[in-house]
Parts: structure tokens; sequence; C-alpha cells
């Protein structure tokens, strides 16, 4: 993963963005479909309403590399909402698991990012720091949109894709998109809650929160309705939740456009519902990192033939205030402490 560090207006970090592009002569894979292109040009004018700080930075980011702002943009905002051209009716690869619990009064949040293992070499783990905004890190495999994150006022968001009815995706923010928003603008959950609540979506997806008031939920999201879990109770009684490629609660399922099992999604959820629900520990970050790593059962254990990986692996320690980033397969790649997140204290 890339780790690069971003800071003033909007426009001025897109361009930052834009110059490495260009340096390196990236060819990025943009394939859109008459109907992507059109969501996406329609979802790109909701972004510039709703978002305009991310439409400038996108602006500063096709003016430098010298890519058309529009078909660009409309790229952006198919991201995990979209069926694949290439795959006809087949949506997009996507896996991923999330999590937060809560142990001895400490709050604590994991997340595999499961794709296409090409995506890896151009991932980025960015520290944004923007004007007059909040300051947090981005863990992303695109650039401006992410994955996850966490702000310097703790409140850590993750997402995770839901294969989408087609009827059902209209013009609006992505997942992606929605995390980046939260993380910039949201200082607690009841704050990313009502942002989620306010904003056009534009397909299904799973938005995990949780903040250093030990406040965690799993906003499930729909361009119809939004539904909001809230944790369960371990034998200990400690707080905690699970989110993985599909929705959970009753009231969602009928939105669900794919297999309840794709890329062992029910799998992994039991997993880590499991070994948070029932088996004992003593170090939160140590049993995240378990719990990613698939020490508890099967959650990055993919065959190769498949050509899907986890292809990093984040835990969040929002109370101790510490990141730790595999950047790879956590089964096969160790966990750095990533020290950007002490620099919110400074």
């Amino acid at each position: 993963m890339y780790h690069p560090r971003l800071k003033g207006t909007h426009y001025n970090m897109g361009a930052k963005l834009g110059s490495m592009l260009k340096k390196y002569d990236v060819k990025l894979p943009i394939k859109l479909d008459s109907f992507q292109l059109q969501l996406g040009k329609e979802s790109a004018k909701i972004l510039k309403l709703h978002f305009p700080e991310a439409a400038e930075e996108i602006h500063g980011l096709t003016d430098l590399a010298g890519y058309d702002y529009e078909v660009f943009s409309a790229w952006m905002m198919c991201m995990g909402c979209c069926l694949s051209p290439s795959e006809k009716d087949l949506p997009e690869v996507r896996g991923c698991t999330a999590f937060a619990f809560t142990h001895n009064g400490n709050i604590c949040c994991g997340r595999d990012n499961d794709l296409p293992p090409f995506l890896k070499k151009g991932s980025n783990s960015i520290y944004y720091k923007p004007q007059d905004k909040l300051s947090f890190i981005l863990n992303t495999s695109s650039f401006i949109n992410g994955e996850e994150g966490i702000n310097e006022k703790g409140l850590a968001v993750g997402m995770t894709f839901v294969i989408p009815k087609k009827e059902e995706i209209k013009p609006g923010l992505n997942s992606v998109f929605l995390v980046r928003y939260i993380l910039e603008n949201c200082k607690t959950v009841e704050e990313g809650i009502a942002a989620l609540k306010s904003l056009p979506i534009a397909s299904s997806c799973n938005i995990i929160l949780a903040d250093n008031s030990s406040n965690m939920v799993v906003v499930e999201c729909n361009p119809c309705e939004i539904n909001i879990r809230q944790p369960e109770k371990s034998v200990t009684g400690e707080n905690f939740i699970v989110t993985v490629n599909n929705f959970t609660s009753n009231e969602m399922t009928r939105h669900d456009g794919g297999e309840i099992n794709s890329f062992q999604s029910q799998t992994r959820y039991k997993t880590a519902y499991n070994a948070l629900k029932n088996i004992p520990y003593t170090d939160s970050v140590e049993h995240t990192k378990a719990i990613l790593s698939g020490k508890h059962g099967f959650m990055c254990q993919y065959s190769k033939g498949l050509n899907f990986d986890t292809i990093w692996a984040s835990v969040f320690d929002i109370t101790g205030r510490r990141i730790y980033l595999a950047e790879g397969n956590p089964a096969r790649t160790k966990f750095k402490e990533d020290l950007r997140f002490k620099e919110f204290a400074k």
C-alpha cells in the first residue's frame, strides 16, 4: 500500500494525487456501459450538491492527471454499486467483514478488505488533513473515496458491499463516498447516522460506525430505506456487532440481490459472531487480529482458484488510539502499528 499525506484545500489535495498518477503514467481500468455512465453522471451531480469538497478534489485530480472529469467522476460514483459490463449480469466482486466490540471499557473495531488481488498493488492508506475539516486516515483500493478509516475524534467507519437489485440502484452517493463523507464531517456515531439519513444513497451496503464513547451500530443502507442495527451482548455482557456482505435484519433481507453466502459471507459472519460472543480473551487488539486472521474459523482463507483474497486488514483500537494494519492477507502478513493516528493528538 502507498501512504500519501494530503493537506490543504480539496482541489490541491486532488491535484497532488493527480500529479502522482501522471508521474507514474497510471492507466486506470475505466469501463462503463450506458447504464453505468448515466447513473455515474447523475450521481456526480448529487455528489457536487451534497459533498462539493469531494467533487473539487476529483477536479484537482483530473486536471493534473489529464483525465476527462465527467467520465472519471462517473466511474468513481459507480464503484461498489453497479453491475460490471465485463461480467454481464454479475455484480462487482467484493467481500469484506467488519465488526466492533467493547472489552473492559475499551472499544475496538476490525475489518478485512476482500477484493480481486490485482487491486492490492494500487491500494492506499491516506492521511488526510483537509482545510477546515476533520483529519482522518482513509484506507482505499481507489482514491478520494474509501472502504474504511478513523478520524481525529475517534470515529471509525467502514463499509461492506451488498449485492443490489438492479431496479433499486438510484443516483446518489455510493458506499465508499458515504465512508469518506462521515469521516470528514462527523464526530460521533449519532452524527454519522444523521448524515446517512440525510444523504441520497445509490445502492445497497452496510456502514459500520463506532466511536470513543463505545457506541456502535451497523446502518443497513438502501436507496429505498435504511435500518439501524444495534449491538448484541456476549456471554460476559460486552457489546459487539458484526457485518458482512448481506443484510442481517429481517427488515432489510428483501433488498438482497444475490446469494446469501456469496464469497462465504454467512460463514464469515458466523466466525466473527461466535468469536465475539462466546470465545474468551484478555487482549481486545490481539483478539481482533486473531478473528481477522482466521484463527477462530473461516475468514480470509480463500482458495487461489477464486482470484479473490483479503488484500489488507485493519484494527482500530479506538480507546487506545492505535491502528494496526496488515498490508496483505492477515493469515500470511503481520500487523504493524500505524503511528500516524497518534499525530491527531498533537
